[in-house]
C-alpha cells in the first residue's frame, strides 16, 4: 500500500496512524498533518484499492481484511505500538485492529463511527450506491459533499468543491472496489465484541452529521471498557476538514493525554462527554 511518513524522526517518537473513510485516500488528513508532525511520527496511507494503492478489492472483502492489511503495513514499517485515528470506515478498521491485534494500539480515535449500522446511515449509503450504479461516477461524486459538509460551508466553498469533484472523478477508486468496500462496511457489526477492546478509545462525533447520527458515537463509547465520547456541534460528517480549528486541539489533547510521556494530572483530563462549539 502507498504511504507517507512525516513528523518527528527521533527514536523515541510515538507514532500516529491516520486512516481515512470510504474514499480511502490519505490526503483527507491534510488539515491535521502540520499539527501532528510537531509532536509525533505520522503515517498516512491510501487503503487497498484506493488512491495510489492500486489493486482490485475482491467480492466478500471484510473489515477484518482491511485491519489485517494495515497491520501488515505497520509490521513492514517496524511499528509495534501506535495511536490510530480513523474517520468513519477508518475508525471501524481501528476497532477491528484493536480486536485482532490488541497490543498494537496505544490509543484509538473513532470519528463518526458506530457499533452497528444505523438506519439513517444505511439510507444514505443506499442512495449513494444507487447513484453510482444508475447514474455513474460523476453523479456519485457530485452528490458526495451533501453527505459530508454543512450547507453553509458548501455555499461558501464552491470553487474548492469543483476542484475536489474533478480530482475525485479523475482518481476514482473504481466502481467494484468502492461497492465491495461499502458492502464490507455496511456488514460490520461489533455489538457482541466491543467489550474486548482494551485500548483507550475516543468516540468523536459531530452534532450536525447527516450521515452518521451523533448518538451512534455515544452508544459506541458506552459499550467500550475504556471509552469516552466527545462531540463538536458544527462541521458535518467531515468536521476535521470543515472546522479544523476546533477539531485539531481536541484531537491533540487526546493524543498527548495518552502518550507514554504524559505527566498530566487527572484534573487536566477532558470530561467523558464534551460539546465543543463552532469558533
Amino acid at each position: 500500500m502507498y504511504y507517507k511518513v512525516s513528523g518527528k524522526k527521533n527514536a523515541d517518537a510515538e507514532t500516529v496512524v491516520l486512516s481515512s473513510g470510504l474514499g480511502g485516500s490519505g490526503s483527507f488528513w491534510l488539515p491535521q498533518l502540520s499539527m501532528l508532525n510537531e509532536h509525533f511520527r505520522v503515517i498516512v496511507y491510501d487503503q487497498h484499492g484506493t488512491g495510489v494503492s492500486q489493486g482490485s478489492v475482491p467480492a466478500g472483502y471484510r473489515m477484518e481484511d482491511m485491519a489485517d492489511e494495515l497491520a501488515g503495513l505497520l509490521n513492514e514499517l517496524d511499528v509495534s505500538r501506535c495511536h490510530l485515528v480513523g474517520h468513519a470506515l477508518g475508525g471501524i478498521i481501528g476497532l477491528h485492529l484493536a480486536l485482532r491485534y490488541p497490543a498494537l494500539l496505544q490509543s484509538l480515535v473513532v470519528i463518526n463511527g458506530w457499533t452497528k449500522l444505523d438506519s439513517q446511515t444505511r439510507r444514505c449509503f443506499e442512495v449513494r450506491q444507487n447513484l453510482l450504479l444508475n447514474s455513474g461516477v460523476d453523479a456519485y461524486v457530485q452528490a458526495q459533499p451533501l453527505f459530508l459538509y454543512p450547507g453553509d460551508w458548501l455555499s461558501e466553498n464552491e470553487e474548492l468543491l469543483q476542484e475536489e469533484r474533478q480530482h475525485q472523478v479523475a482518481h476514482f477508486q473504481g466502481m467494484e472496489n468502492l461497492l465491495h468496500r461499502l458492502q464490507a462496511l455496511m456488514a460490520s457489526d461489533l455489538t457482541d465484541t466491543l467489550g474486548q477492546v482494551i485500548a483507550p478509545t475516543l468516540a468523536f462525533s459531530c452534532k450536525d452529521d447527516l450521515l452518521v447520527p451523533w448518538m451512534r458515537s455515544a452508544d459506541l463509547a458506552a459499550r467500550l471498557p475504556n471509552g469516552e465520547h466527545t462531540q463538536m456541534l458544527y462541521g458535518g460528517h467531515a468536521m476535521s476538514v470543515t472546522d479544523p480549528d476546533t477539531f485539531n486541539p481536541i484531537l491533540l489533547d487526546w493524543l498527548l493525554r495518552h502518550s507514554s510521556q504524559n505527566t498530566a494530572t487527572p484534573s487536566s483530563r477532558l470530561p467523558t462527554e464534551t460539546s465543543w462549539p463552532k469558533h
